[in-house]
């Protein structure tokens, strides 16, 4: 038996408390079993398992070993399925997590296009506002707007930027003016993405490089659907993705100000662990979001 083979031996005995238990579950011989145990401890140099007349218990080394064991091979046994997907299609679940804004607006559709192109993959979808860690919820992929990852321990591939705009309505721009600079916008009722801990500054990039702008913020919101509903409504000046204001922005009913000055770039990446980069269904869901988002996508045709 190879050394794969050995660790699923030894990984048995401890789960069926026996060698003659784990030999029937195997479908081998008890003593093919117990050999291939004693060569794991013999190269290791460490006794794994306490061996009795009566039962077979794991060493507090065993435990160890037992626990990576479990990982390794599970890590082994998802690439196997992965290449076997390859060839023929893919199965199973696929947890996506995404923004709920960007999900209930642009990517529902999406998803429902890749159930419809892979009927034996159950896709979860979770939207939500909230920083989650991928590997720490299971998540097969997530999708992420924030400024460029380039550390970190996920794969993160950038689909497209999401490019943000200074926007109001046009009746309150006619009632309290256009701001000329970003200076003014101390004067401006502003509505901020965030939470009231957050400074009450906008990062801007314009002529003068990068500098951040004292801003009066009137309305504080984790998500981007109510910062856009107040805008609509003429309560101010929201610093917005095109993503959601883009068809406000082409249909009149939003306008962009101050359009010299930008805020860092943020783009939307699909995050997935490194374990999971062999996944049939995941390459395939992050090649579609490439091929609907990439390059220029169709809410940004004004900006």
């Amino acid at each position: 038996m190879d050394k794969l083979e050995s660790m699923r031996a030894f990984t048995k005995v401890v789960e069926m408390n026996g060698f003659a238990a784990a030999a029937r579950t195997m479908g081998l011989s008890r003593s093919v079993v117990n050999k291939s145990v004693i060569n794991l401890e013999n190269e290791l140099g460490a006794q794994l398992l306490r061996r009795s007349t009566r039962k077979v218990t794991p060493t507090e080394t065993g435990l160890a070993f037992y626990d990576r064991c479990l990982q390794i091979l599970a890590d082994v046994d998802e690439a196997i399925s992965a290449v076997t997907e390859l060839q023929e299609h893919p199965t199973g679940t696929l947890r996506i997590n995404a923004p709920m804004s960007f999900g209930t607006a642009h990517l529902a559709p999406v998803v429902a296009e890749f159930m419809a192109e892979y009927p034996d993959v159950h896709v979860e979808l979770v939207l939500n506002d909230r920083f989650v860690d991928p590997i720490e919820e299971g998540f097969d992929i997530t999708l992420r707007i924030a400024e460029p990852l380039y550390a970190t321990s996920l794969i993160s591939k950038q689909i497209v930027p999401a490019v943000r705009v200074l926007c109001a309505s046009p009746e309150y721009l006619e009632s309290a003016g256009e701001p000329k600079s970003p200076k003014e916008l101390r004067d401006h009722r502003c509505l901020q993405y965030g939470y009231s801990g957050t400074l009450s500054q906008w990062r801007l990039h314009g002529p003068d490089g990068e500098q951040s702008y004292a801003i009066d913020c009137v309305m504080y919101s984790n998500n981007g659907d109510v910062l856009k509903a107040a805008a609509l409504n003429h309560q101010g000046i929201a610093l917005l993705p095109t993503f959601l204001v883009g068809e406000s922005l082409q249909e009149g009913q939003l306008r962009s100000v101050l359009s010299d000055y930008r805020p860092p770039e943020i783009v939307l990446s699909a995050l997935y662990p490194r374990h999971r980069h062999l996944s049939a269904k995941v390459r395939l869901f992050v090649d579609l979001l490439d091929e609907r988002f990439g390059g220029r996508p169709y809410w940004d045709l004004v900006q």
